[in-house]
């Protein structure tokens, strides 16, 4: 069998080895439109690449998938995140697993990855064509024509699209030829501008244990936020920007943060906190006693937004001054007024709709012998190395039904 792979991500690559690994015989030639491939591997945490994560606490996929988490417990079936670590281990990568559950390889280098993935395509003869732009897949009786832009047309017997996520929908017209419902791809992923807050001198401020929603939504996340000089950024704030990626298109990237900087919600638990602080620091003043570990920095800054002096002793606080700083501790509001990405953060929510996917194989329902991996369905995750992992399990899905068709002669 002849197999076009269109695209030269992580996706791609990952099916193309795995198939190859599992049939032999096959035909494999990946297409990639940019003069590089797997470029967003190389800026993968960093330049690390966080592979994947060790799921440790992850109760339902929903938390960590805010789109697609059915389908990933379907390709979990057959390639879990213990797969990805063993596979990768068994290519020679080494790896290491991180205190918040990231796996990277021990080299702390993508560029290992990415050798690792040229060597085996080597290896295993499978073809890896740059700067071949799709203009258009079209199936033609039982094979596939697919044209670019400025080579020729091939043919090709099966086609798996790993394009990876698309700013647009009309970055996937070449699939216009056959019916497929696309969802409209949104950012996901992103920091939150605060221009003009106080809140910014504060930049290079990371808070480890915070929470964070937007008011009038339902979505919270917990984690990490990191103060920038142009508002918030880290996991907390990463995470909630994936949660609520379609509320904040829809509101022009408009919207009220609320903060907790503690992440603890119960007022009668804080309220014991700080009184605990009370009876065995009375005398001294509010600035040179910090509760729940918080940065000097920050902590200032709470006192200013609770309108609380610092030249304060904390026997001075009386009831009403510990409310003020209960609700600024737990209910920091700021205004988001745009937002902000980076390359190694860039995520999509969005692509084609999971509707036209059969999730035991990852085929189109539409048309025979057409296959979606990775971001380019409408399948995304939160930071953590878990896009990457929807990336090797749904890979490794199509690899292996492609596989057996090939043994079953289909």
């Amino acid at each position: 069998m002849n197999i076009a792979i269109i695209g030269g991500g992580a996706a791609g690559f990952f099916t193309a080895i795995n198939l190859m690994e599992l049939a032999p015989n096959a035909q494999i030639t990946i297409y990639e439109k940019s003069s590089s491939v797997l470029a967003k591997v190389a800026l993968s945490g960093g330049g690390r690449c966080n592979l994947t994560n060790t799921f440790e606490g992850v109760k339902d996929l929903s938390s960590v998938y805010p789109r697609g988490s059915k389908l990933i417990k379907r390709c979990f079936k057959l390639f879990d995140y213990k797969d990805t670590t063993r596979w990768f281990e068994e290519h020679g990568i080494e790896l290491v697993t991180q205190e918040d559950k990231c796996l990277f390889p021990r080299s702390q280098n993508s560029q290992e990855i990415i050798d690792t993935f040229l060597r085996l395509t080597r290896e295993l003869n499978i073809e890896v064509k740059v700067s071949h732009r799709v203009e258009s897949i079209k199936k033609e009786s039982d094979k596939f024509r697919v044209s670019f832009k400025d080579e020729q047309p091939i043919e090709c017997d099966a086609v798996v699209v790993t394009t990876g996520g698309v700013s647009s929908s009309d970055k996937l017209s070449m699939l216009s030829s056959i019916p497929l419902e696309m969802v409209e791809p949104v950012p996901s992923l992103f920091t939150f501008n605060i221009p003009n807050d106080p809140i910014t001198q504060l930049m290079g401020t990371v808070v480890e244990n915070a929470s964070v929603s937007l008011q009038g939504v339902k979505m919270r996340a917990a984690g990490a936020v990191l103060i920038t000089h142009w508002g918030m950024s880290g996991p907390g704030i990463l995470k909630l920007s994936s949660y609520a990626a379609r509320v904040l298109k829809d509101s022009g990237y408009r919207a009220k943060l609320s903060v907790n900087w503690i992440n603890e919600m119960k007022h009668e638990k804080i309220s014991k906190e700080l009184f605990s602080i009370i009876k065995m620091n009375s005398q001294k003043l509010v600035i040179n006693v910090r509760p729940y570990d918080l940065p000097s920095r920050l902590w200032l800054a709470i006192l200013e937004r609770a309108a609380i002096s610092h030249e304060r002793r904390w026997a001075e606080l009386g009831q009403k001054g510990i409310n003020r700083v209960i609700d600024t501790l737990t209910n920091d509001e700021y205004a988001i007024e745009g937002q902000s990405r980076f390359k190694e953060e860039f995520v999509t929510a969005g692509g084609v709709a999971l509707t036209n996917i059969n999730p035991s194989n990852m085929e189109c329902k539409e048309c025979n012998n057409l296959f979606f991996a990775g971001e380019v369905a409408d399948i995304d995750a939160v930071t953590g190395g878990f896009n990457l992992q929807a990336a090797w399990s749904t890979g490794y899905l199509v690899a292996h039904s492609i596989a057996l068709k090939i043994e079953k002669g289909e």
